[in-house]
C-alpha cells in the first residue's frame, strides 16, 4: 500500500506519476465534468427562445439579470463540472517547481471556466481563462482559450478590447477549422456590439465556410441575412436564407422556415409575380411538417392579402394566426395591434379599442412601444365617447326631423326585426327543450335497466345487494344518472319549492304558480310594448329645450373628435370631415371661429389651397379683432410668443397666482374662460380660477371648482385630473379637526393685519426680520406674507419646534431693552401674535376657520 502511495505521488516527477495523474484527470474526473458540462449546455438551450423578429445573437445563450449570492448557482450542472475541474485541479495538478507537469491541467481549468461563463459568472470565468494563458502557454488548447477569454470580455462589455486582441490572433496565428469559426463569429458578435455591423458580415462568413456544427451554420448564413437586410441589400439577403434552405433537414426547422419567411419579405411587390409568389406561399402553409409554424405562416399571408388591399382576407388570416397556440407573444401583439389598426381605420372604434388591449396583454409593460399602445388607447377612450355621442344624437335628431309616416316606417321595420329574432330564439329553446327530452328518455331507460340488473346479484338472487358486479355501487344516490332523472321528476311533479316544513301544501305549490302568472303576464305586456312601432316614437323628444340640448351635445361632440384626431392621431381627413359637418350644423357662436381656424390649418396640411384662402378670407373679413385673424394676418409671429395667445396670458396670471394675487386671478381667469369658449386652454384657466377661489375662500370653494372641471371637461387631460383629486385628494383635505400640540414638530407664530387698517406689512416684515437676527441666535427662522382671506392677511415666522418655544419667541420681542446707559426702551414689535402648529396652521388656511381654533385656546 505504502508503495502504491509513493508511486502515485504528486511531488514526484516520474514518468509512472505523470501518466498515472494525467490519465485519471482525463478519463475519470475531467470525463465527467464535460458530461455535466454538456448536459448544462442543452438545459440552456432549452430555456432559450430563438427571436428572429431581432438581429439573432451569434452565440445562443440568454444572460439572466437575477442576482445570486456567493456559493449560489443557476445550474446544478455547471456547479458538478466547477466540482470536478476544482477536484482534478487539487487532487491531480503535479506542480513541481513551479512547472505543472500534469498535461491534463490545462483542460480542468478551461472546463472550469467554461462551466463559470455558462452559469454567467463571467469574471471568476476570466480568472479561469487567464490562469491558463499564464502558466500554460505552450497548451495546445491555447487558441480556444483566448476566444473563451475574449467571449467572457464581450459578456463584461468589454467589445474592443475583444476585438483587438482576437484581431491579433487570426493576424499572428494559423487557426483552422473549428476554432477559427468559433474566432470569427466572437469576433463578428464584437463588431455587432459596438454597431459596426458589414465589418461582422464577412467575418460571419469565414464562421460559416468553416463551423462543422450545422446548427451554427444555418445561425451564421442566418445573421448575415438579416445584416444584409438592415441594409437594404435583398438579392444578399437572399443568397443567404437560400443557403439556409437548402441545408432542409439538416438544421432545426424553425431556421428552415424563417429563412422562407425572411425571404418572402423580400418579395418585389411591383414586378414580381404575385400568382407564383401566392401559390409559394400556399405551398408553406399546406406543408405538414410547417404545422408548428403555421401562426407565423398564417402572419406572412396575412400581411401579403394586406398590402394588397384584400382586407377580408387579410383579417381572416390574422385571426387564424392568434387561433393557433403559440408562445411568441411578439406575434401576438403583432396580430393584435395590426387587427386594432384595421378597426380603427374603419372607424370601428370601439373594437379598435378592444384589439389595443389584447396588444397590451402581450406586450413587455412599461418598455417604450407598450407606452406607445397604451397612449394611443387612452386617446382612444375620447374618440369611442365622442363618436357615440356624434353618432346617437345624428340618429335622434334624423328621426325627430323626419315625417311620421316615415318615423312609423323605420320602427315598423325594426319591430319586425326583432319579432322574426324573437321567433328564433324561441324556435332554438324548442328543439333544446327536444333534446333534453331525448336525453331524459334515454336516462329514465338506462336508470330501469340498471335498477333491474341491481335486483339480481350475481348468483341470480333477488334483492341481492352488489357493489362489485361491473366495478360499481348500484345504490341510489352513487348513481349521478339516477340522482339527475330523480331531481327532474320532482320538479315534473312538485315544481319549484322551498327547503322548508310542510313543502308538500297546496298553497306553497300555487304561491310559486300566481308568482309565475304574474311573471308571464308581465313579459306578456312587456312583449306587446317591445314590438308596438308607437312605443318607439312616442319616446322621440318633442319639446324644443331638449333638442336643442342633443344638437349642442352632438355639435360639441363633433368639435372634439376634430381636435383628437387632428392633434393626436394626425388623421386630417377624418378631422376634415368632423369640423365641416359641425359647421354645417348650425353650432353654437363660442365653435365657429375654432373651427373654421383648425379647418384653415387642415386645409394647408392637405395642400387644399384654393379651401383654405377661403377660410382664411372668411376669419379675417368676419373676425377681424379676434388672435385667430391676428396669427394669420401675422404668420411670422408663432403662437406661443403673442402676446394675446392662451399660453402668454396662462403664464402672466399663475405668476400673479404664486404671488398671492388671487382677486386677480379670478377676475382675468373668468374673463379669458369665456373669450377662450371652445379652446382646448380652456381647462387650464379653470383649474387656475378653482385653485386661486380655494387659497382665497376656502375648502368648499376649491372643491366646488374641482368638481365643475370633472364634471364639464371630463375627457380632458384637466378634466381627469380633477376627477383624481376628487377621489384621492379631497376626502384627505376635507378633515378639520385640529391636531394636539404634542404630535406636531413644527410651530408658527402669526401676526394677523386687516384690509383697511392702514399698517404697513412690508415694513413690519423689515423690522421683525431685523429683530429676530438681532435677539434669536440659534434657530434658523424666516418669514412670509400669506393671504388668509380677501379682507386679512398673516405674517408668518416660520422654523419653531414647540409652542411654548413659539410662545416664548414672540414674548422674547415684546419684551423690553435697554440701551447702552441702561435706560428702557420700548420694543420694536409689540402687535399681537397668534402661535400655532405647522399642521394646524394648514388647516385654518384650508378652512378659514381661524375663529374656531382661537376659541379652543
Amino acid at each position: 500500500m505504502a508503495l502504491i502511495s509513493q508511486s502515485c505521488s504528486r511531488k514526484k516527477d516520474t514518468f509512472i506519476n505523470r501518466n498515472f495523474h494525467a490519465l485519471g484527470t482525463k478519463y475519470n474526473i475531467l470525463y465527467n465534468g464535460n458530461i455535466a458540462l454538456e448536459r448544462g449546455k442543452l438545459a440552456v438551450n432549452d430555456e432559450f427562445t430563438e427571436n428572429f423578429w431581432e438581429l439573432l445573437p451569434v452565440e445562443r445563450m440568454k444572460v439572466s439579470e437575477d442576482i445570486f449570492l456567493p456559493g449560489q448557482t443557476k445550474n446544478a450542472d455547471f456547479e458538478r463540472a466547477e466540482e470536478k475541474a476544482i477536484k482534478a485541479i487539487q487532487k491531480h495538478g503535479m506542480n513541481i517547481q513551479g512547472k505543472e507537469k500534469n498535461p491534463q491541467i490545462d483542460e480542468a481549468y478551461l472546463l472550469l471556466g467554461k462551466a463559470r461563463y455558462y452559469d454567467q459568472r463571467f469574471v471568476p470565468a476570466l480568472a479561469a481563462f487567464n490562469n491558463i494563458l499564464n502558466k500554460y502557454p505552450t497548451s495546445d488548447k491555447i487558441n480556444q482559450v483566448k476566444i473563451w477569454r475574449e467571449k467572457a470580455n464581450m459578456r463584461l462589455d468589454n467589445n474592443i478590447g475583444a476585438i483587438n486582441k482576437l484581431e491579433r490572433l487570426l493576424k499572428e496565428e494559423e487557426i483552422e477549422g473549428q476554432d477559427l469559426a468559433d474566432a470569427t463569429a466572437t469576433l463578428a458578435q464584437a463588431y455587432i456590439n459596438i454597431k459596426a455591423k458589414d465589418s461582422a458580415i464577412s467575418l460571419l462568413g469565414v464562421a460559416a465556410e468553416n463551423t462543422k456544427v450545422k446548427s451554427e451554420k444555418a445561425r451564421f448564413h442566418f445573421i448575415r441575412g438579416q445584416l444584409y437586410n438592415e441594409m437594404e441589400e435583398r438579392d444578399s439577403a437572399n443568397m443567404e436564407f437560400d443557403a439556409i434552405i437548402e441545408m432542409h433537414r439538416q438544421i432545426p426547422r424553425s431556421f428552415y422556415i424563417n429563412a422562407h419567411l425572411e425571404k418572402s419579405y423580400n418579395f418585389d411587390a411591383v414586378d414580381g409575380d404575385e400568382v407564383a409568389f401566392q401559390e409559394y406561399l400556399t405551398e408553406l402553409e399546406e406543408n405538414r411538417e410547417n404545422r408548428p409554424f403555421l401562426d407565423k405562416i398564417y402572419y406572412r399571408i396575412a400581411e401579403f392579402h394586406r398590402n394588397r388591399a384584400s382586407d377580408s382576407l387579410a383579417e381572416a388570416y390574422y385571426n387564424k394566426s392568434l387561433r393557433k397556440t403559440s408562445s411568441d407573444k411578439y406575434l401576438r401583439a403583432l396580430n393584435y395591434e395590426t387587427l386594432g389598426n384595421m378597426y380603427f381605420d374603419r372607424n370601428a372604434y370601439k373594437t379598435a379599442g378592444a384589439y389595443y388591449d389584447s396588444t397590451m396583454t402581450a406586450m413587455v409593460q412599461n418598455s417604450k412601444p407598450f407606452r406607445i399602445i397604451k397612449r394611443k388607447r387612452e386617446n382612444l377612450d375620447d374618440v369611442i365617447y365622442y363618436e357615440d355621442i356624434a353618432r346617437a344624437n345624428d340618429s335622434i335628431l334624423h328621426i325627430i326631423n323626419l315625417p311620421k309616416e316615415e318615423q312609423l316606417a323605420i320602427y315598423v321595420k325594426h319591430t319586425e326585426e326583432l319579432k322574426a329574432k324573437a321567433l328564433e330564439e324561441e324556435k332554438l329553446k324548442e328543439e333544446e327543450l327536444k333534446k333534453q327530452e331525448v336525453r331524459k328518455n334515454a336516462a329514465t331507460n338506462n336508470i330501469k335497466d340498471n335498477n333491474r340488473k341491481a335486483s339480481i346479484s350475481p348468483r341470480g338472487l333477488p334483492g341481492e345487494f352488489n357493489t362489485k358486479d361491473g366495478g360499481g355501487s348500484s345504490f341510489y344516490f352513487y348513481n349521478p344518472t339516477t340522482v339527475a332523472y330523480g331531481k327532474n321528476e320532482f320538479l315534473r311533479l312538485w315544481g319549484e319549492r322551498k327547503l322548508q316544513d310542510n313543502w308538500r301544501l297546496s298553497d306553497q305549490r300555487a304561491g310559486i304558480k300566481a308568482a309565475d302568472k304574474q311573471e308571464s303576464i308581465s313579459q306578456s305586456k312587456g312583449s306587446e310594448e317591445l314590438y308596438n312601432p308607437e312605443t318607439y316614437i312616442a319616446s322621440l323628444p318633442t319639446d324644443e329645450a331638449d333638442i336643442d340640448s342633443i344638437a349642442k351635445e352632438r355639435n360639441f361632440a363633433y368639435y372634439q373628435l376634430g381636435i383628437i384626431y387632428k392633434e393626436k392621431f394626425r388623421e386630417f381627413e377624418l378631422s376634415k370631415s368632423r369640423f365641416e359637418d359641425l359647421l354645417n350644423n348650425n353650432p353654437e357662436d363660442r365653435l365657429i371661429l375654432p373651427s373654421k381656424y383648425n379647418l384653415y390649418k387642415i386645409y394647408v396640411e392637405l395642400g387644399l389651397n384654393r379651401k383654405a384662402e377661403a377660410m382664411k378670407g372668411d376669419i379675417v373679413a368676419n373676425y377681424p379683432d379676434s388672435r385667430y385673424a391676428e396669427i394669420l394676418l401675422n404668420p411670422q409671429s408663432e403662437l406661443a410668443k403673442d402676446e394675446n395667445s392662451p399660453e402668454v396670458i396662462y403664464t402672466n396670471l399663475y405668476k400673479k397666482f404664486e404671488n398671492q394675487e388671487y382677486q386677480e386671478v379670478i377676475i382675468e381667469a373668468d374673463i379669458q374662460i369665456k373669450r377662450l369658449e371652445g379652446d382646448d386652454f380652456l381647462p387650464k384657466f379653470e383649474i387656475l380660477k378653482a385653485s386661486a377661489k380655494g387659497r382665497l375662500y376656502g375648502f368648499e370653494a376649491y372643491k366646488e371648482g374641482i368638481n365643475h372641471i370633472a364634471l364639464t371637461y371630463p375627457n380632458s387631460e384637466e378634466g381627469k385630473k380633477a376627477q383624481e383629486i376628487l377621489n384621492n385628494a379631497i376626502p384627505a383635505l376635507a378633515k378639520k379637526d385640529f391636531v394636539s400640540d404634542d404630535v406636531a414638530k413644527n410651530f408658527n407664530v402669526i401676526y394677523q393685519f386687516e384690509k383697511g387698517s392702514g399698517e404697513d406689512i412690508e415694513a413690519f416684515v423689515k423690522t421683525l426680520n431685523e429683530e429676530i437676527e438681532k435677539k434669536i441666535k440659534y434657530f434658523d427662522l424666516t418669514t412670509s406674507i400669506d393671504v388668509y382671506n380677501e379682507n386679512t392677511t398673516f405674517v408668518v415666522v416660520h422654523g419653531l419646534t414647540s409652542i411654548q418655544g413659539a410662545s416664548g419667541f414672540a414674548q422674547l420681542l415684546q419684551s423690553d431693552e435697554r440701551d447702552s446707559r441702561g435706560r428702557p426702551v420700548k420694543p420694536k414689535i409689540t402687535k399681537e401674535y397668534i402661535a400655532i402648529s405647522s399642521p394646524n396652521y394648514a388647516i385654518i388656511q384650508r378652512h378659514k376657520n381661524l375663529n374656531t381654533y382661537l376659541k379652543l385656546e
